[in-house]
């Protein structure tokens, strides 16, 4: 992060970014779809946290997109807004997580297996596609996160797949969401933390320019 009166994080502002963001828009949106049905029918709660996870990065990154090249205010406000977001689908997934504890049957663990192993490319496609862009201002770093962690769930649905194959039990499927949430909740903070930070820089730049001014 730079001082009131150094150099800027990268805001997003280039053709290329646009268009990648573009294209991981479309991959979280028809993974959403998919995984959200799949977990459904496989009767598994980290399919379903991963599906909302992919619902909710669709709508937040086409946030990040419109506020492209506006000021740093409203960049870092929008970054807020989507912090909060992620941490409401967190309390969302451990809820729905705790209500699956007191249902019976364990999910469906060919079809997470699949499912995960096609949301895992899915991810570790849009990683690749925003590795040159992993750091910036917190708009463009809450899309590299949420990115990040989506991979790293989608390895804890196929372990977790592969662990309730073995023993039978509900508990790695609900383990693993319960997991997923706390994941979110982390990058929830991290990205309120850098977002207050820019407000606060904002502020202290203002002031900079107006002693400068005077």
């Amino acid at each position: 992060m730079s001082d009131c009166c150094g150099q800027s994080s990268f805001d997003g502002t280039s053709i290329s970014y646009r268009r990648a963001l573009l294209a991981v828009i479309a991959i979280n949106a028809i993974m959403f779809i998919v995984e959200l049905s799949a977990g459904y029918l496989a009767r598994s709660q980290a399919l379903k946290a991963d599906a909302l996870d992919f619902g909710g990065d669709a709508a937040t990154y086409a946030i990040s997109l419109a506020v492209i090249g506006m000021s740093a205010s409203v960049r870092a406000k929008a970054s807020l807004f989507k912090a909060g977001s992620l941490a409401l689908i967190a309390l969302f997934i451990l809820g729905s997580t705790i209500a699956r504890v007191f249902s019976d049957g364990s999910p469906e663990t060919i079809t997470m297996s699949i499912i995960g192993g096609l949301a895992l490319a899915a991810n570790l496609l849009s990683v690749l596609i925003l590795l040159r862009w992993r750091d910036g201002d917190s708009n463009v770093r809450s899309v590299w996160l949420c990115s990040r962690n989506d991979a790293i769930g989608n390895v804890g649905v196929i372990a977790a797949a592969g662990t309730v194959a073995l023993t039978g039990s509900p508990w790695p499927d609900l383990i693993v969401a319960a997991l997923l949430a706390g994941l979110f909740l982390r990058s929830s903070w991290a990205i309120t933390l850098q977002a207050v930070g820019e407000l606060r820089q904002q502020k202290s730049g203002a002031g900079c320019s107006s002693a400068k001014a005077s």
